[in-house]
């Protein structure tokens, strides 16, 4: 293991509903097993953040056969209040991109991709 590695300790930045969130970005057709494994959460617990995440009006679900189909708003805003008038779009656009992939570029009028909502995908 590289030292980088050992020194990250057992805490991370992001909460899981962020790892999801992020995930879901990543892949808007992502299994929930695959978004689990990912967001390093049980596939229960993954269930009750995207369940929660929908809620909250962070994204939208859609069945397309056999397959769930997410959609991630990117015009909601952060939760907390340091981070007030702050939408989660630049944040996903940013984190949503695996090391070594080029962003998207945004658009003029605002967050990436098609509509009010933004489904993110590569």
């Amino acid at each position: 293991m590289d030292e980088r590695a050992e020194n990250r300790g057992s805490w991370t930045l992001l909460t899981g509903h962020g790892h999801v969130l992020v995930e879901i970005a990543r892949d808007p057709t992502a299994r929930i097993r695959d978004i689990a494994a990912a967001a390093g959460v049980t596939e229960r617990t993954a269930q009750s953040i995207v369940a929660d995440l929908e809620a909250a009006g962070y994204l939208t679900r859609e069945r397309v056969g056999r397959r769930v189909v997410y959609t991630v708003n990117a015009d909601q805003p952060f939760r907390h209040q340091s981070q007030d008038g702050h939408l989660v779009g630049p944040f996903l656009a940013l984190l949503a991109t695996r090391a070594g992939d080029t962003p998207a570029p945004s658009r003029p009028d605002g967050p990436q991709g098609p509509g009010d909502d933004t489904v993110f995908s590569q």
